[in-house]
């Protein structure tokens, strides 16, 4: 198949939207990464999402839509608690899960009677979906397990030659997947951490609570409630491990690490402005909000280096600490060492 590029003029963006409308796939910026999107009242579209990512078949989808008023086609019922969350976050990097409608094929919703519908604040991907005229069901445009895509290059990197186009963008402001809420039960559960954090959510709907399984992995017979909790994901080539703790106890722990691996080309992810010696070194950012948003993009140039070890720094500073922790503990498959400075 070839994969056209295309800009965000208006041409572009109409071009793209037929492409949807009859079935086929296009990926596109958001505020948070690229999505990869098809229509998503058309199961054997969505079908062709999962083959162009290697996606499992049971690790269900998002739909976008570019107006509330487009969620009463997609849900049987908006609670008092939703309401609340919807008008709060909406647009922007959130997704709300909801009891679904019939018009959802069970291909998006991997056959729950739940479904997870999100509001891009991205004036591109708003766009795209006005002119495809239907929403649009998307993960991230990457393929499976692989660190999302924050700049079109990534995109074209792993999608070239399995979808119809891509629309380049730029790069994501958010750097990291959407905020996850089940609001289909009585009290709202956190599925997943991103943009909007914890706290801002509890501001709106103090009893909403935190799903466990946010920094474990969902276990092999268990059910994926939303995208990225059951499978290895975010991960790059490099086998990454994650080095938590007060800055000075991490440091320590890297610099030993690095001399038992000697003769291996090791990258070092900082938050810091640590020095390590024989190593990759890429600076993520000093706050978390920094390191979300050049997390992927990092993870992806130690591949593009040949670093064949990874060391993340991680020190929790602010709200954006669950969403970092939740990729970089995915990324390295549950690799984490937690350190401190003994006082």
């Amino acid at each position: 198949m070839e994969t056209r590029i295309l800009g965000t003029d208006d041409n572009s963006i109409k071009e793209a939207g037929e492409i949807i409308a009859r079935g086929g796939l296009i990926a596109f910026p958001t505020e948070t990464v690229y999505g990869l999107g098809g229509n998503a009242f058309n199961g054997d579209s969505v079908k062709k999402i999962y083959t162009a990512k290697g996606r499992p078949s049971d690790n269900p989808l998002i739909v976008h839509i570019a107006d509330i008023s487009e969620l009463d086609a997609l849900v049987r019922e908006i609670s008092d608690k939703a309401s609340a969350l919807i008008h709060a976050f909406m647009p922007g990097p959130f997704t709300i899960i909801l009891k679904k409608s019939d018009k959802i094929p069970e291909e998006v919703t991997a056959g729950m009677d739940t479904v997870a519908v999100r509001f891009p604040e991205n004036a591109v991907a708003q766009r795209l979906i006005k002119s495809a005229g239907v929403p649009v069901a998307a993960p991230s445009a990457n393929l499976s397990g692989k660190p999302s895509p924050t700049k079109a290059k990534h995109v074209i990197t792993d999608m070239t030659g399995r979808i119809d186009a891509i629309i380049d963008g730029g790069d994501s402001d958010v750097g990291v997947e959407s905020t996850i809420v089940d609001a289909s039960r009585d009290i709202p559960v956190l599925l997943r951490p991103g943009g909007i954090t914890y706290e801002m959510i509890c501001d709106v709907v103090p009893e909403t609570v935190i799903d466990p399984h946010i920094l474990e992995s969902l276990k092999a017979d268990e059910k994926p409630l939303c995208p990225g909790m059951k499978y290895k994901h975010y991960a790059p080539d490099a086998e990454v491990t994650v080095i938590e703790g007060d800055m000075a106890a991490v440091k320590a722990e890297i610099d030993k690490r690095l001399k038992e691996h000697s003769g291996r080309i090791c990258g070092v992810l900082t938050m810091s402005e640590n020095c390590y010696d024989s190593a990759v070194i890429l600076h993520g950012g000093m706050t978390n909000k920094e390191y979300a948003k050049n997390l992927f993009a990092c993870l992806r140039k130690f591949d593009e280096l040949g670093v064949e070890i990874v060391y993340a720094e991680f020190e929790n500073r602010d709200g954006y600490g669950l969403a970092i922790r939740n990729r970089l503990y995915k990324a390295a498959s549950q690799r984490i060492i937690h350190v401190n400075t003994e006082e």
